[in-house]
């Protein structure tokens, strides 16, 4: 704080967010109960990633959230956007996907003669603490459990979303997942990875497998390993055919935005993941 402030003794509304956006600079938040690197930015929503992981997870994010903000009229009373105002809202739970999720299929492969694959089940928001009661309820007959499972009401109007794997004869398992304001979209080079080993019997083995959450706008993203190598996922559209091994950007189905699913050849291991390409 400069000299003047201390004389002045009056902090202006600017000299205040620069005060906290300093001190939050300065906290890092760890992911518990599982071991984790954090970089970048995005760390609150990044952390819950680790969700149902249980191999070690890095987890990156990049940069800030982008939320829609608010208008006024002329009275100064605040209005929706006209695009919002445009949206129809259907009148039933289960028309918004509240109780069953929409799932959508990210990737597919063989790996040493077992069959993989990458699912992302998507909830719809809850309008109501009933309503999110409920589907509290129609996850745990999923075996999913969002971060706030115990508190309905952080349900309520948020997505929630869960990354699975299926890997040979074995029940699909939890990966990742994550609850949002509908509105709080990705957008630019926004990014979130969870990095993990592709077998999950081989917990303790290179980190193979790639899964992410871009914006709706991502055209391409660079999958970088250790040595140097990298690979691309590409923007394919929505119902596109899942080919074995193929590294792809494709929309989930109730998703605002869009989800990338990399693997790195045997023997390479995850170093970074970045959007290379936007519209």
């Amino acid at each position: 704080m400069s000299a003047d402030r201390e004389t002045n003794q009056t902090m202006t509304d600017r000299d205040i967010a620069l005060l906290l956006a300093d001190a939050a600079d300065e906290v890092e938040i760890g992911i518990a109960p599982y071991q984790a690197v954090i970089r970048g930015g995005r760390r609150r929503r990044a952390r819950r990633w680790a969700l149902a992981t249980a191999a070690a997870l890095v987890i990156t994010g990049a940069s800030g959230t982008l939320a829609l903000a608010g208008l006024r009229d002329g009275n100064g009373i605040e209005v929706s956007p006209a695009v919002t105002q445009k949206a129809t809202v259907p009148s039933t739970p289960e028309q918004r996907h509240v109780y069953v999720p929409q799932e959508t299929l990210l990737a597919a492969g063989t790996e040493q003669g077992e069959e993989w694959s990458i699912t992302v089940d998507v909830w719809g928001a809850p309008l109501t603490k009933a309503e999110a009661e409920a589907q509290l309820k129609a996850m745990a007959g999923r075996h999913e459990e969002p971060w706030d499972k115990d508190r309905a009401s952080a349900l309520v109007g948020k997505i929630t979303y869960f990354v699975r794997r299926a890997f040979g004869s074995g029940e699909p398992g939890l990966l990742m997942g994550d609850s949002a304001a509908k509105e709080d979209t990705m957008a630019g080079t926004d990014l979130k990875s969870g990095a993990t080993s592709l077998d999950p019997k081989k917990t303790d083995g290179p980190q193979r497998l790639v899964v992410g959450q871009v914006a709706s706008t991502a055209q391409a993203v660079t999958c970088t390993w250790k040595d140097g190598s990298s690979t691309v996922a590409r923007k394919v559209a929505a119902g596109a055919d899942v080919n074995s091994g193929e590294a792809t950007i494709r929309p989930a189905a109730g998703s605002p935005d869009s989800w990338f699913v990399c693997v790195a050849p045997a023997g390479k291991t995850y170093e970074s993941a970045e959007v290379t390409t936007t519209d």
